[in-house]
């Protein structure tokens, strides 16, 4: 196994069953994901130390499928960035183009299935943690409908936004992946079963040419819809999600399109002016949630330990000063404040009407088309080093990735080609609540 690229926090390997539908493949595990008797850092030498003492829900359906996990992978620090840039165990190189990040959070994963040091990986999705990573390293990723997979056993840092993931390198084999992790969770109430949740729509409810019987049948079949046949597929394209994107990106992106169209597909341009407003209220949201969600970190229950001297306090304060990352920090105080009294009306409210507005948007799009397609990021892969000098870069970079989170919405990325410099680019397709198998056939058409 290689290290050059630092894709593993912890290389201990985890056995699965004899049989199953993953027996005799390696799947990697992002390192904010529970593994019992493994350390589990999420990236932060606040948790340098830390043994969860059970398994996620997700981590048990692996090894039940006869998955082994051969370790833990970094992250940036509590999936807060998008370069793998803020782990405390170091960033990670992109594999497949020397010099540059591998997008984050999940950034470790996609390496290691990149560079053939896993044949799979799970990551997580709160703004695009999955996808960038998965178009940086050229491999699909997908985020799935938030519901369709448990949380539980994830260490939470914007939990109404996040949802994890398969990594693979084609589509089909993260459809498999996706197949064992699915499904509904006594642990964690916000999961549904996608075949009730797709009976009950009234949408297109991920595919305009299968019934509604079918629908229900099929709801996890993932895997079989990676046929490839995409004869028919409607795509809708969010003009805002091309604006401002890197001209180097965009060539490949069309370039993918005229590729779809000649194999059957069609495309027409959708207006979703809401767009403009989705990375603003993103991080509104998922900031005030870190501030909850990592407040539990305070060096007396787990953590670094801020060492008690009479002012508790003071200890807390050191504990979280010694433990947390500078990325960590500035989104914890600025969460806090959009939350606090006198500025949650100005901030937070107004981030939560602006998300309401998107999901209406886009799901009133996708009355009129099978899948939303854009690039899956509007840059290339950055040179490591280069968003750390400009937080602002990093934070844009989410543009295209952030409103399927807003909306709980399905997304895959899928390698479309490299620019003339040999650096990976990924399309995105975005589907409807529960369509996973929509956006699958739709990528399964380029990877």
């Amino acid at each position: 196994m290689s290290t050059e690229y630092n894709g593993y926090i912890t290389t201990e390997r985890i056995d699965g069953a004899d049989d199953g539908p993953l027996a005799g493949r390696t799947v990697a595990v992002k390192d904010n994901i529970s593994t019992e008797g493994v350390r589990t850092t999420c990236g932060s030498a606040m948790l340098d130390d830390y043994v969860p003492p059970y398994d996620a829900t997700v981590v048990e359906r692996i090894t039940a499928a006869g998955g082994t996990i051969p370790g833990k992978t970094n992250m940036d620090e509590f999936g807060m960035g998008t370069t793998t840039e803020t782990s405390a165990f170091g960033s990670t190189e992109n594999p497949v183009a020397e010099g540059h990040v591998p997008g984050g959070s999940s950034g470790g994963s996609a390496a290691v299935v990149t560079a053939g040091d896993a044949d799979m990986a799970l990551g997580t999705d709160t703004g695009g943690s999955v996808r960038a990573p998965a178009a940086f390293c050229g491999v699909v990723g997908i985020k799935p409908t938030y519901g369709l997979v448990s949380r539980y056993g994830v260490v939470a840092y914007g939990n109404s936004l996040e949802q994890v993931g398969p990594i693979a390198p084609t589509v089909k084999e993260a459809a498999e992946l996706l197949e064992v992790i699915a499904g509904p969770d006594p642990s964690d109430a916000t999961t549904r079963d996608a075949r009730e949740a797709r009976s009950a729509s009234d949408s297109r409810a991920g595919d305009a040419r299968e019934t509604s019987e079918e629908r229900s049948e099929d709801a996890y079949d993932y895997a079989a819809a990676a046929d490839g046949d995409i004869d028919g597929l409607d795509i809708g394209i969010p003009m805002e999600l091309l604006d401002g994107a890197d001209e180097r990106v965009t060539e490949v992106f069309w370039d993918a399109i005229d590729d779809l169209e000649a194999r059957g597909a069609t495309y027409h341009d959708v207006d979703l002016e809401c767009l403009r407003y989705a990375v603003e209220a993103y991080y509104v949201t998922a900031m005030s949630e870190a501030s909850s969600n990592l407040a539990r970190f305070d060096g007396v229950r787990y953590g670094q330990s801020g060492g008690y001297d009479g002012n508790w306090n003071e200890t807390f304060a050191r504990a979280r000063e010694e433990g947390f990352g500078e990325e960590v920090k500035s989104r914890v105080l600025l969460g806090t404040y959009a939350l606090s009294a006198g500025y949650q009306d100005k901030y937070y409210k107004k981030a939560q009407d602006a998300r309401a507005w998107i999901k209406r948007d886009i799901n009133d799009a996708l009355e009129g088309a099978d899948v939303l397609a854009s690039p899956t990021m509007p840059v290339p892969p950055m040179e490591l080093g280069e968003s750390l000098e400009d937080p602002l870069t990093m934070y844009l970079a989410d543009a295209n990735t952030t409103p399927a989170n807003l909306a709980n919405l399905p997304a895959i990325s899928v390698p479309a080609g490299e620019t003339d410099g040999g650096l990976p680019v990924g399309l995105q397709f975005m589907g409807p609540a529960f369509g996973e198998r929509a956006i699958i056939r739709a990528g399964s058409a380029l990877a």
